[in-house]
């Protein structure tokens, strides 16, 4: 088959993505444009970034391979998404509008004091790097097969579009690029859910809720009570596991995280945010509705279970199966755009938020600046070393056995407790002092190493038991030591 018109399709995306970049984000005269936009960037737009940011060629691939498998549960978990939102701009988003804060970070240093500060940045960076190096080699896998190239290769040619426009536009030129980006990559899902309707399925769309054989997998709600304790502890698309999970890693991610917290302070006003974080919840739901009706789909066309008589490994592959076997040129070209719209979104955002937290939040503290000039330029070196750690990170993923996505949760799962633990003691302990919070921060991390290493339990309440390890141990800290002082 002559694929002429999808490389052509995608190398126009590439190239014309990085153009708007450069292109919206304007010139930058300061780190605040550079890092913050200057505070100016409408709400919407953010809102529409921050679905991007959250979105990766993971999930564009592994949802509907989930739904192929199982069905419609995980919709409990986008539900518990929407509630961490609404909890972080009640009680976070007032927090990082009281005074002149430019990362997540900074409001642990006016809480607990600069070493909190320092802490919490350093294993962000660490997580990012190794979570967004997987994202960035899953990525990379369908330019291999197509160009027949090298994943190293693959995985640079990726990594330098991003920087690009990272690079030249700074944070407004990527939450641009990211607003154009979710309209693509859920335009993709879109189409092909219409061409697997109007063309390979015998009732179209509509004989899915007809169909006997996916009745069960229109299924959302399992409250997860069959097999007792255990069971609902282990199995992690429940009804409490998806709403509670949900929200507590909603709230360590876009709350705590500085890849989304970033795009929030570029707002002008807390009521403004509070609209954007919010609003972000509401779209993902419906777009993992999306997702997951790819894999009811893809279902209904190849009719079994057995992924071994399709040639496959796991469900994550039968998707880009499709795209490539099943669709019409062009239109797989399209859906590859959308797949590298998703990647790029998360990569240019892990490249911005990377680099704004090594320089606001480790080097500008320490080091002196003789002009905003200096500062700009130093910055813009920190993105392209980013960059280049973020390449050298997916090369190191690259024979790795495990599934990406299993991969990039457990790496976030090791952290996100104990971050979002520190900030809770920090909100919520008043008491509290820097050693309570460091030292709970670091017994949350080493919990959820056993936690994650034994798989106790499922993911999906990953987050939920690093922060009750990270306040117990904050909390029982702060009791002692007040009782001492006393």
């Amino acid at each position: 088959m002559d694929r002429t018109l999808d490389y052509v399709i995608i190398a126009a995306y590439l190239i014309g993505i990085a153009l708007i970049g450069i292109f919206k984000g304007g010139k930058q005269k300061s780190v605040n444009d550079y890092f913050l936009g200057a505070k100016s960037v409408p709400w919407w737009a953010v809102c529409f970034s921050i679905v991007a940011a959250e979105t990766s060629t993971l999930t564009f691939i592994s949802i509907p391979g989930l739904a192929y498998l199982t069905n419609f549960n995980f919709l409990q978990v986008t539900v518990g998404y929407l509630l961490g939102r609404i909890i972080i701009s009640i009680y976070f988003l007032p927090a990082y509008y009281k005074g002149e804060l430019n990362t997540a970070y900074a409001y642990l240093e006016n809480r607990f004091g600069s070493k909190t500060r320092s802490f919490a940045s350093i294993v962000f960076l660490i997580t990012r790097t190794a979570a967004d190096g997987v994202r960035l080699f899953a990525t990379a896998i369908p330019l291999k097969l197509m160009l027949d190239i090298s994943y190293p290769v693959a995985i640079i040619i990726i990594a330098a579009v991003a920087l690009v426009y990272t690079y030249i536009g700074g944070v407004r030129g990527v939450i641009w690029v990211d607003v154009i980006q979710m309209f693509i990559y859920i335009g993709g899902a879109l189409a092909a859910i219409i061409f697997l309707s109007s063309n390979l399925l015998p009732e179209g769309f509509w004989g899915l809720f007809n169909s006997d054989q996916i009745a069960d997998k229109l299924n959302v709600i399992n409250l997860g009570f069959d097999g007792g304790l255990k069971n609902f502890f282990s199995t992690p698309y429940t009804l409490f596991g998806g709403l509670i999970g949900g929200a507590f890693l909603s709230m360590a991610s876009h709350g705590t995280d500085q890849l989304i917290v970033q795009r929030l302070l570029t707002i002008k006003d807390l009521k403004n945010s509070r609209k954007a974080i919010v609003g972000s919840g509401i779209i993902v739901i419906f777009q993992f509705v999306i997702f997951l009706f790819v894999g009811v789909a893809l279902y209904a066309h190849y009719g079994t279970y057995d992924l071994a008589s399709l040639g496959l490994l796991k469900a994550d592959e039968i998707f880009p199966l499709f795209i490539i076997t099943s669709l019409p040129v062009g239109l797989s070209g399209l859906i590859i755009a959308g797949l590298f719209a998703a990647a790029l979104s998360t990569l240019a955002g892990s490249m911005s938020s990377l680099s704004s937290s090594t320089m606001l939040d480790l080097y500008k503290p320490f080091r002196k600046i003789k002009s905003e000039a200096e500062e700009l330029r130093i910055s813009r070196m920190f993105t392209i070393m980013w960059a280049g750690l973020l390449i050298v990170s997916a090369i190191l993923f690259m024979n790795s056995p495990d599934a990406v996505v299993e991969l990039a949760l457990s790496i976030a799962s090791f952290t996100y407790g104990g971050l979002l633990g520190t900030f809770m003691l920090g909100l919520f302990v008043k008491d509290a002092k820097q050693e309570d919070a460091l030292a709970g921060f670091t017994g949350g991390i080493l919990i959820m190493v056993t936690v994650v290493s034994l798989k106790l339990v499922a993911w999906t309440w990953f987050t939920v038991i690093g922060v009750a390890a990270t306040l117990l141990i904050g909390k029982l800290l702060s009791s002692i030591n007040k009782k001492v002082s006393v």
